[in-house]
């Protein structure tokens, strides 16, 4: 079954509150008192609900083959804990938030509690998915999109104010801030309260730390992350663009984005090893190779995914192929994912990480938000050039300025030039 997007939202939210009762209940039982054990304020626990919105998206296209869609529950499950604990380190650094065991701490105790927690998954998704569609299908689009809207909006909003309490180290830090508001402080000091009832052994920030957090793109840092991002997705492109002209005999262009020799493929996938993969780059290399063999599986079959959700298109079909996975990936493809993860955790990303860091802080801030502003805008008009393509499929006539502007711009020949081996698989686009 193929959802839009506010059903996914639908379902992140959904199962996300649903995620938070579960934890909470077991938290009120076990301790015998009640504490909001979120990272937000609001009841939502986004890990719960953005691994069972991957799996609504991703199962069915494994649904004769119910060990491979435990495999990826497994994979996915853990990818989406130990990433959203790194950003919630990244939004409030310094502090020592609590972590489940993952598959990816390379230990039995992880893969104990990874198979445990893809078993909930794997029976929610069989025994409750059904329901939630259900009542999915009871909600009219429109009051679907507004109440996705809405909602966003407020987890937005919630995770500023938090990520801004707890970096402002609750009472002492805010009250000390003559720039704060006296809504501002209460707020920040009723959310500091809450953390600090849910998990009371929570460190705070010290200065030493903050002086060490802002040095520029040091550790595994959002400015790094930027850079890596960069780096990989225009050393990506090069290869494949290698690889197609030795394999194939011609040259083809590999980029994802309509300027310049960058695939987001390869950015993203760096991102994530780099993220699911660090904590194994001190163990033996067949954990890091079985982590990127499975972790690297997971990404490809996700991004084919999502990309034939958002742009109605397939950009590579595996199906062909022996030991494919539904046509998005195959254990070819994952055994090299295996390999290029050996490299990159023991040599390549070591030696980045390095050059990056001697980057001088201010002109390397400034480049990074450089960075950041072209590959948006670059996403933002390929997205809208695709997007468009696939409507004058079915309907060629622009019916407004801005559909006369993609089209003059971004005609159907520059589309095809620029992606020869995209496929257009869904007509029915509203």
């Amino acid at each position: 079954m193929s959802y839009t997007w506010s059903q996914l939202g639908f379902f992140l939210f959904i199962y996300a509150f649903l995620g938070w009762f579960a934890e909470t209940a077991i938290y009120a039982i076990t301790r015998r008192r009640f504490a909001n054990v979120g990272f937000l304020t609001l009841p939502l626990l986004l890990t719960h609900g953005i691994t069972m919105m991957l799996l609504a998206a991703g199962l069915p296209s494994l649904e004769d083959n119910p060990v491979g869609q435990f495999v990826l529950t497994v994979i996915i499950s853990s990818m989406v804990e130990h990433i959203g604990a790194f950003i919630s380190h990244m939004l409030c650094p310094g502090v020592n938030w609590p972590q489940r065991s993952n598959v990816f701490g390379g230990t039995l105790r992880g893969f104990a509690a990874s198979l445990t927690w893809a078993l909930c998954y794997f029976v929610a998704y069989l025994i409750l998915h059904p329901l939630v569609i259900f009542l999915l299908l009871s909600i009219p689009d429109l009051l679907l999109q507004i109440i996705v809207g809405l909602l966003l909006l407020l987890v937005i909003t919630d995770m500023i104010f938090v990520t801004f309490s707890v970096r402002r180290n609750g009472r002492e830090a805010i009250e000390a801030s003559s720039h704060s508001s006296r809504l501002a402080k209460w707020i920040s000091n009723r959310i500091w309260k809450r953390i600090q009832k849910a998990y009371p052994g929570i460190r705070d920030i010290s200065v030493d730390d903050e002086r060490e957090i802002y040095t520029f793109a040091k550790g595994l840092s959002a400015d790094k992350i930027v850079w890596i991002f960069l780096l990989s997705a225009f050393i990506g492109d090069l290869i494949e663009t290698v690889y197609c002209r030795l394999v194939g005999g011609s040259w083809m262009n590999r980029s994802s984005v309509l300027y310049g020799p960058f695939s987001f493929v390869w950015g993203f996938g760096a991102v994530l090893l780099t993220i699911a993969l660090s904590p194994l780059a001190k163990k033996n290399d067949r954990w890091v190779f079985f982590g990127g063999f499975f972790a690297g599986g997971a990404y490809e079959y996700l991004c084919s995914v999502f990309t034939e959700l958002l742009f109605g298109t397939v950009f590579w079909d595996y199906s062909y192929m022996p030991l494919n996975i539904g046509g998005r990936t195959n254990v070819l493809f994952m055994f090299f994912w295996g390999v290029l993860s050996v490299f990159w955790i023991k040599v390549i990303y070591p030696a980045m990480s390095s050059r990056i860091e001697k980057i001088p802080p201010t002109a390397g801030i400034v480049i990074t938000w450089l960075i950041i502003s072209a590959m948006l805008l670059n996403g933002t008009l390929t997205t809208m050039a695709i997007l468009r393509y696939n409507i004058r499929k079915i309907d060629p006539q622009p019916r407004s300025s801005y559909d006369m502007f993609i089209d003059s711009q971004y005609p159907d020949e520059q589309i095809e030039r620029q992606w020869p081996n995209m496929i257009v698989v869904d007509k029915n686009i509203s």
